[in-house]
């Protein structure tokens, strides 16, 4: 009889280089929000990828990054780096069309941790031409005696299978630690909080996604409809123009998309209410922060 393994699998990198929609991918669900802006991830999730015998346990993780100046790119970092600690194995996700000083700086990291790493060269589907590939596998071998290098595209979902089948020989052996149909994690408050965020992300330009976080104050369900009050909150008074727009259009774009993605996800219709409210200068602050929601790991 086959022994069954399970195991946690932390997903690290830097900013913006496809981590979650790596997740995402495999999970062949939306468990972490993705936008192009960089630092979308700001807390631990996990995702539960069940299959046959084995459980892997991945962690999402905020991408690893040199500005801290604030409590909340701070504590991000103690968060990716905390991760670390338990995984076993880590997947270290790079762009497989440049690498930075922000990749090394992740690498470094990786050195003082005893678990096996893969790296996985992302978004392979823009390496051009496809024999530049070679010579940057190469090139990463020489970095650091990874226990695997795979090229793949999350976007596209390519050599997603290959690493699947790679991951389990490196978990030990374990019986599953969550129900074998569990997802994720995080609550249903928590997704809606983090659906609205990204749709304000999308549509704000500017800097302020970073200046601006979402507290749900309700959540109430029945069979027919799911009622949600959330607060978006910024900074400063200027930030919360910015987050209402122009006769409150882009609080209504941002709702009418959140209630949109909400509806389908959670097959009920949804009423969702949305307030902006403003506290200085709360990424900065460590009681604002966990008052908010934002673990202190």
């Amino acid at each position: 009889m086959t022994q069954s393994r399970c195991g946690f699998v932390a997903v690290v990198g830097r900013p913006n280089v496809g981590k979650s929609t790596l997740v995402n991918a495999i999970m062949g669900s939306k468990v972490s929000i993705v936008t192009h802006k960089p630092q979308t991830t700001r807390h631990r999730i996990l995702a539960v990828y069940t299959m046959m015998d084995t459980q892997i346990i991945f962690v999402d993780t905020p991408g690893l990054h040199r500005k801290a100046g604030k409590a909340m790119n701070r504590m991000m970092n103690r968060t990716a780096v905390n991760a670390l600690v338990d995984a076993d194995l880590v997947l270290f996700v790079s762009d497989a069309t440049h690498w930075t000083d922000e990749d090394n700086d992740v690498l470094q990291r990786l050195r003082k941790n005893r678990a096996p790493v893969i790296a996985l060269l992302n978004k392979v589907d823009r390496v051009n031409p496809k024999e530049q590939l070679l010579e940057t596998i190469a090139v990463m071998a020489e970095r650091y005696d990874f226990a695997e290098i795979l090229p793949i595209s999350a976007r596209k979902h390519d050599n997603l299978d290959a690493l699947l089948q790679c991951i389990p020989a490196f978990l030990p052996e374990s019986p599953p630690l969550f129900p074998e149909d569990m997802l994720t994690d995080r609550s249903a408050e928590f997704h809606a909080s983090e659906v609205i965020r990204e749709k304000l992300t999308i549509l704000l330009h500017q800097e302020l996604p970073y200046g601006l976080t979402v507290q749900i104050e309700r959540y109430d369900q029945d069979a027919q409809r799911i009622t949600i009050n959330a607060i978006i909150w910024v900074e400063r008074d200027s930030q919360k123009g910015m987050v209402v727009g122009k006769g409150g259009n882009i609080l209504k774009k941002v709702g009418r998309s959140a209630r949109i993605e909400l509806s389908e996800r959670l097959s009920r219709r949804v009423h969702l209410e949305l307030w902006v409210k403003v506290k200085d200068n709360w990424s900065d602050s460590e009681k604002d922060l966990h008052r908010l929601g934002y673990e202190s790991p």
